[in-house]
């Protein structure tokens, strides 16, 4: 594997690492200093949200100064920084405070990532799986070992891991190389000329209705867990399990990419999403339900992402993929990914677990029927 493939590699290792001990174990950490369901969604949606504006700041500079890793590797920084304030207190107001700016600072990294990933590979995009499953990885081994170390230590031992963590991104960013974008006949085009193409539109209101679906499960999911009577290690078991079937997808997913095409790939997913989320509320109690729930990962999350990434790809090209990627992740991610957060907190408190988890099967059915339309030339 040629250097800079190792380079990305190990960034996408650390970062979904990194994701790996927020998502599922930051949520039980603000139970334990006593937030409510209602706070703790909001908290939770705060890295979706600063997705929607962020990020097109950051896609942005990057187009104009063609230093994508330069501007990741300063915001990186400026994002670790802010994240230390969590230890100066446990208020919703300084919480919420520090969440906001240090995701602010750290959205730019993975779609500008995305963008050199894809700029390195060239026409050779099939190969992205097996670069990404790096980041599916490093996740598997931070939710295996954060659950294990919060059931012997106390819930604030996950400030300290998400801090070490982002250090080491950093790190990995400043030997990621930089990938000059190459010209293309879109180049003259305003970008939002293709943002307002039908497949375009079609692409993120599918994606951000199946972030939306995720929102109960990157926020409630470990809690849902807990309060069936399982321990954390089992609940981090359980993630990892999801994962490392999203694995098996993306080292298989350039012979995906030749037995069915994008539009086929992306439905499929879908709707096998809304059976993994209602599996999820009702079948709880069930050990074996839960695991063949968390099968379904491989297509809800890891199908889908690696070939919704590929349709943008092929939308945006040249000097805009930078920003076409940022456009796709603050709208698709943060947005629908905020509105699932915010929602699932109020459903969670009045309507219960099983009802919660049946709203994301609706918003994953709503994708599917948004692709069936809109997209029809991939």
């Amino acid at each position: 594997m040629p250097r800079i493939h190792l380079n990305l590699s190990a960034f996408y290792f650390f970062y979904f690492a990194y994701l790996g001990a927020f998502a599922p174990f930051f949520a039980l950490y603000l139970t334990a200093v006593g937030m409510s369901a209602v706070e703790i969604g909001a908290l939770m949606a705060l890295p979706q949200l600063t997705r929607i504006l962020a990020p097109h700041l950051w896609g942005w500079l990057a187009d104009h100064s063609g230093r994508r890793m330069h501007i990741v590797r300063v915001s990186g920084a400026l994002g670790t920084v802010v994240f230390m304030g969590v230890f100066a207190g446990e208020s919703f107001a300084l919480l919420c405070t520090v969440l906001f700016a240090m995701t602010f600072f750290w959205s730019a990294a993975l779609p500008l990532v995305e963008a050199t990933t894809l700029a390195h590979l060239g026409d050779e995009t099939a190969r992205y799986g097996r670069i990404r499953v790096w980041g599916s990885v490093g996740f598997i081994a931070a939710v295996v070992a954060v659950g294990y170390l919060l059931d012997a230590t106390s819930p604030r031992a996950v400030l300290w891991v998400i801090a070490t963590l982002m250090a080491c991104m950093l790190l990995l960013s400043c030997v990621v190389a930089e990938a000059p974008a190459m010209p293309h006949p879109s180049d003259d085009l305003p970008v939002w000329d293709i943002v307002r193409k039908p497949e375009v539109i079609a692409i993120v209101l599918a994606s951000a209705l199946m972030a939306a679906a995720h929102g109960p499960y990157y926020t409630f999911y470990t809690i849902h867990l807990v309060d069936h009577g399982y321990s954390k290690s089992q609940a981090g078991w359980l993630w990892a399990m999801g994962v490392i079937c999203e694995i098996g997808i993306f080292v298989w997913m350039s012979r995906l990419y030749r037995a069915f095409a994008l539009r086929q790939i992306l439905i499929a997913s879908t709707l096998l999403a809304a059976l993994r989320f209602a599996v999820i509320g009702w079948g709880a109690q069930s050990m074996v339900l839960l695991l063949a729930a968390q099968t379904l990962h491989a297509a809800s999350f890891g199908a889908f992402h690696a070939a919704a990434i590929g349709v943008v790809h092929k939308l945006f090209r040249g000097r805009h993929q930078a920003r076409g990627q940022a456009i796709y992740g603050s709208l698709a991610y943060g947005l629908g990914g905020t509105i699932g957060g915010l929602a699932s907190g109020y459903a969670w408190s009045g309507l219960g677990a099983g009802l919660t988890f049946t709203l994301a099967a609706v918003c994953a059915l709503l994708a599917a029927g948004a692709l069936w339309r809109g997209l029809r030339t991939v």
